[in-house]
This record gives structure tokens, C-alpha cells and sequence, in this order.
């Protein structure tokens, strides 16, 4: 991809403000820690790899504010900072895995210039990690990618979400890149239409031939026969292996199923939360009416309609075919397959 979604610059954070895309690629700097968490729970920038990275930009930027040299008082104000950015969205697992970190450093400091740039060294390792994760990811899961075949993809999974190469949206693109003759299905993704404006966006930019369809289409193409494989990202997964994920993965997991078709999810290890036995432990996010209501502002339905607005929906495992990670295909039964993972 020519573009960087999320790119470190020393005392700032500069990232693509994903809510214009595709009208304008508009590139914002912020320059403290609040406007980083304005930007997670505004979904300026969202994935959970992504949210996980900007979090931990968000939280160098905070120590880089912080002007006591009194380590009480800096750790203090560190922690503050640190819980502020894990109150930004209440799903995706990267977010509380990084916050987990840079808490673990907190407590281990005893100056507070060296934990100052401890904090900074941490944000840098994490982004670096989830860009090697989505390379080796890309890599095991275009294995499993038939040559000749329809992938259908649900939501964004691309470099904008994950701030690497990508999950689910990697594996197509370097499948893609491998010479295999594909031709990508991808769902418009309602409310917010990630699908239509950042996934079609990507896979332009990818010059990946592909065809976009509304969420309720999905059946009709699997029916059809047109779908080798059906491939998602995640936002947490727990120790069984059943995925929170876009709303509407659900729906397709049980088509895919019906159909007789590989349902894979693709996501960093980072977004296992070994601590949850199942997903009736993850907290889906409701978020406002008006994203349903409304398309860029504009009423698309009557006034005072009851809405209900998940972010997320659970998939369980018995749905899934398998786990690709940066460490390895995950296979049933799930929770030996995680438990097993270095």
C-alpha cells in the first residue's frame, strides 16, 4: 500500500482520519493524548490492532505532557492517562492488552524520565509487533486461499485497521499477489459501511478485482456457489475460540456453514483473551442510534424510531473453521490450539 494509516513522528501522532475515506485521504496530527482517544471513540481511526497502536502512541504522547519531575506524581498522572485511554471503546482486546503494558511499566519505574521513555520505546514495539503480525498472518493464510475462488470479507480488515499489512484483507492480497485468480466479495457493512468505504477503498488501491454487495446479499452469492471461502478479522477472541467480531459476522458464519463453506478468521494473537472462557464474557459496545438512523448526517428514517445499535456480535466456535495468527494456524478444538500457542 502507498499509504501509512498510522506513523509515529517523535512528539505527535499522524494518522488518516478513516471516517472521510474514500471522499478525501486527510491526514491528521495530534499533538496530546486527549485528541488520541477523541480519535479512538470517534472511530477517526478503528480495528482493534490499529485502536491497540494509536492507544499506545496516545499514552507516550500523555508522558510526553506530563512536566513533573516527581516520580509519584508523574506515575500518578501517567495512570490516569493510561485509564482514560482504556475507557475509549469497550470491545476490541489490543486496547486493554497495550493499556496492561504501559501499566506494567508504570509500576516498575522508580524515575520518571526513564519511564517517560520507557513508554515511548513500548508504543514503538507494539506498532512493530502488529506490523510483523499482519505479514506473518498474510503469509499462513494465503496458503489456505484456492486458486480459481470467491472470497467473501465482511467489514475492514486492510492496513487502516490493522496499522500493518492487514488480517483478513492481507491474506486476500497477498493470495492475490501469489499469482491465484481471486475475485473478492466484500459486504458493504452496514451501519457505518467500512466495507463499502475502506475495504473497496483498499482493494482499489490493491488493484484486487472484487465486487461490492450489501450485507443481505451474502446469502444469494454463497447460494450460488460463487465462495471458496469466507474470511473475517476479530476484535476479541476468546479461550474457545468464539470471535467478537463485526456486527453481522454471525449471520455469515451460519451461511458459510449452511453452504458448506471454510469460515476463517484471521487476527493477531494479540486479540486472544485467554482470560474470558467464551464469548458470553465479551462486552459488546452499543453505540448511537444515529449511525442507523442517519447517512452523513442526513435522516433516512422517521423521527423516533426505536433503534438498537451493536458494534459487534459473538460467532461461536463451532462456526469457525480455523484461527490464522502471526504464530500459526489454529485449528478445532480451539481452546487446546490457544492454549498451545508460545
Amino acid at each position: 500500500m502507498s499509504f501509512k494509516a498510522i506513523e509515529w513522528m517523535g512528539d505527535k501522532l499522524r494518522l488518516v482520519d478513516q471516517r472521510l475515506i474514500p471522499a478525501e485521504e486527510v491526514y491528521l496530527e495530534l499533538k496530546n493524548h486527549h485528541q488520541v482517544a477523541e480519535a479512538i471513540s470517534n472511530m477517526t481511526v478503528r480495528g482493534a490492532p490499529a485502536i491497540g497502536v494509536a492507544a499506545a502512541y496516545g499514552i507516550a504522547l500523555g508522558s510526553i505532557e506530563i512536566k513533573t519531575s516527581d516520580n509519584k506524581s508523574f506515575l500518578k498522572e501517567l495512570n490516569d492517562i493510561i485509564d482514560l485511554m482504556a475507557a475509549t471503546r469497550p470491545t476490541a482486546v489490543n486496547l486493554f492488552s497495550t493499556t496492561e503494558r504501559m501499566k506494567r511499566i508504570a509500576a516498575s519505574g522508580k524515575d520518571a524520565a526513564i519511564v517517560r521513555q520507557d513508554i515511548i520505546d513500548e508504543a514503538i514495539s507494539i506498532h512493530n509487533e502488529e506490523e510483523a503480525s499482519s505479514e506473518a498472518i498474510s503469509r499462513f493464510g494465503a496458503e489456505l486461499v484456492e486458486d480459481n475462488s470467491g472470497v467473501l470479507t465482511h467489514c475492514n480488515t486492510g492496513p487502516l485497521a490493522t496499522a500493518g499489512y492487514g488480517t483478513a484483507l492481507g491474506v486476500i492480497i497477498r493470495a492475490y499477489r501469489q499469482g491465484k485468480h481471486l475475485h473478492v466479495f466484500a459486504t458493504e457493512t452496514r451501519p457505518r459501511c467500512q466495507g463499502a468505504r475502506l475495504t473497496a477503498w483498499e482493494l482499489k488501491q490493491a488493484n484486487v478485482p472484487f465486487t461490492l454487495i450489501t450485507d443481505s446479499m451474502a446469502g444469494y452469492v454463497l447460494h450460488r456457489g460463487e465462495i471458496g471461502c469466507v474470511i473475517v478479522g476479530a476484535d476479541r477472541i476468546a479461550a474457545n475460540g468464539d470471535t467478537a467480531n463485526k456486527i453481522g459476522t454471525y449471520t455469515l458464519a451460519v451461511l458459510a456453514k449452511e453452504s458448506g463453506v471454510p469460515f476463517y478468521v484471521a487476527a493477531p494473537t494479540s486479540t486472544i483473551d485467554a482470560s474470558i472462557k467464551s464469548g458470553e464474557e465479551i462486552i459488546i459496545e452499543q453505540r448511537s442510534p444515529e449511525e442507523v438512523t442517519h447517512i452523513n448526517g442526513v435522516r433516512i428514517t422517521p423521527e423516533g424510531v426505536k433503534v438498537i445499535n451493536p458494534a459487534f456480535d459473538v460467532t461461536p466456535n463451532q462456526y469457525i473453521t480455523a484461527i490464522i495468527t502471526e504464530k500459526g494456524i489454529i485449528r478445532q478444538p480451539f481452546e487446546e490450539g490457544i492454549k498451545s500457542i508460545p
